[in-house]
């Protein structure tokens, strides 16, 4: 096992990266609206008690830009001209070295060292923002910044323009600048991964699996669901992650037909499936990876009917998603397949193609076949373009596959033995040039290899 350290000052590589993704940016955002500034802030530290804050984790945006990890840092990204080349010139503004803060909270960058590790070509300390802007603005006319996603910012942006109404005032400029909203164009970009993010996605992916693994060989009959999210979450970070991408879903028995279940404090019993949704963060990346298994070992005949429902359904999904196909498309794979087994499963009655019409799965298989993934676990991106049409799929796109099946155990219409069955099954999935390839199938989903792990063989 080689542990990853996550979060360090990013390697040249990475740094080559955040170039690359900042020039692209910015040269879409000129491209469609003419020269601007754009002004990224990144998230600040938010109060949990009186001695104390939630974990800060940088804005997803800001993160796939510069990299950098402390909070209330501002990034600003604007063209500047060399050698007959438009180019985009980065400055960040950054909390100062304060010894005394640093004792207590542990140590700053500092501007010196934020511009030597994220690459940008100037750093200064956060008090220097609001001049640098006002100087920036008597050369453009439009600022690329999402307003009203943070009211203190918002704030100190507007007053920032009254000043400059003030200094100006005998030449009646406008009030502000042009504001417009950057997010659909830093979207667009990372839908499409690079290398550095795929690297740190098959990394997450790595972590995940062997997390999953770890919860599943560890469970057993009474066991708690926290006692498996302490074994899952333990292993990914003994494997370097510092973070998960997002809150364990440990749900065993009825509790699997709750989507978004958390509160992980039932004690399970022989018998149980147990749903494991839970993903490790790696490098501001994460997985999302969904198996069902049987607390002890062995599926039931009715659990196994639904399992099989559900796989099936999950690897035609998977064979529908190839450059060109969209997602829309993969779900509508997944949806009929799901119809046929909620026929086979005795839950539906008639054809199995008029039902699909009807939607007559919904209230079985309630949710989408999956999402993209990325730096957020439901990742930025648009599914349809302005016209409503399907966005295609194309390589180095990453999105989820995960099926479902969920029968509430007090729906009287469902077969007796399915009642309180839920199974979902979710793979991370990236498109490749001539079809995909399942970046976690370290953790398995053939039920017999499943029993395998989970009797720790």
């Amino acid at each position: 096992m080689n542990p990853i350290v996550t979060r360090a000052a990013p390697k040249e590589r990475e740094v080559e990266a955040f170039r690359a993704r900042r020039q692209r940016v910015l040269d879409a955002l000129l491209a469609q609206n003419g020269e601007g500034i754009l002004v990224l802030p990144t998230g600040s530290e938010i109060p949990s008690h009186g001695d104390g804050s939630f974990p800060f984790r940088p804005g997803s945006d800001f993160d796939y830009l510069c990299g950098f990890p402390e909070p209330d840092a501002i990034l600003v990204v604007f063209p500047e001209t060399r050698r007959s080349r438009t180019t985009a010139r980065a400055e960040l503004f950054v909390r100062p070295k304060d010894k005394t803060a640093e004792v207590w909270h542990g140590r700053r960058f500092g501007e010196k060292a934020a511009r030597r590790a994220f690459g940008v070509d100037e750093a200064k300390t956060l008090a220097q923002f609001d001049e640098r802007l006002l100087e920036l603005l008597d050369d453009f006319d439009r600022l690329f910044v999402r307003y009203r996603a943070d009211q203190r910012f918002d704030d100190r942006l507007f007053r920032l323009f009254g000043q400059r109404s003030k200094r100006h005032r005998r030449r009646s400029i406008a009030a502000h600048p042009a504001l417009i909203d950057p997010t659909p164009a830093i979207a667009r970009e990372r839908l499409v991964k690079d290398e550095v993010e795929l690297d740190a996605l098959r990394l997450a992916a790595e972590v995940s699996c062997a997390g999953h693994r770890a919860a599943m060989a560890e469970a057993a009959p009474g066991h708690y669901e926290f006692e498996i999210q302490a074994a899952l979450e333990s292993e990914f970070r003994r494997r370097g992650s510092s973070r998960n991408g997002y809150e364990s879903i440990v749900a065993s028995g009825a509790n699997a037909c709750i989507l978004h279940y958390v509160e992980n404090r039932r004690r399970t019993k022989s018998g149980d499936l147990v749903l494991l949704d839970a993903g490790a963060e790696v490098g501001g990346l994460t997985a999302d990876i969904t198996r069902t298994w049987p607390v002890t070992g062995s599926f039931t005949d009715a659990q196994l009917s639904v399992y099989k429902a559900v796989l099936k359904a999950q690897r035609a999904a998977i064979r529908a998603v190839r450059p060109g196909r969209s997602y829309a498309q993969v779900h509508a794979t997944a949806a009929r397949a799901l119809t046929r087994g909620l026929v086979d499963l005795g839950v539906l009655r008639g054809d199995p193609k008029k039902l699909f019409k009807t939607n007559a799965f919904r209230p079985f298989y309630m949710h989408g076949t999956g999402h993209y993934l990325g730096r957020d676990v439901h990742d930025v991106g648009a599914y349809e373009d302005e016209k409503g049409r399907p966005i295609p799929l194309e390589p180095g796109m990453v999105l989820t596959i995960e099926p479902g099946l969920y029968f509430d155990s007090k729906d009287q219409g469902v077969p007796a033995q399915l009642r309180g069955i839920g199974v979902r099954i979710e793979d991370d999935i990236l498109v490749t040039e001539d079809g995909c390839e399942v970046l976690t199938a370290a953790v398995p989903t053939d039920p017999k290899a499943i029993e395998a792990v989970c009797r720790g063989e």
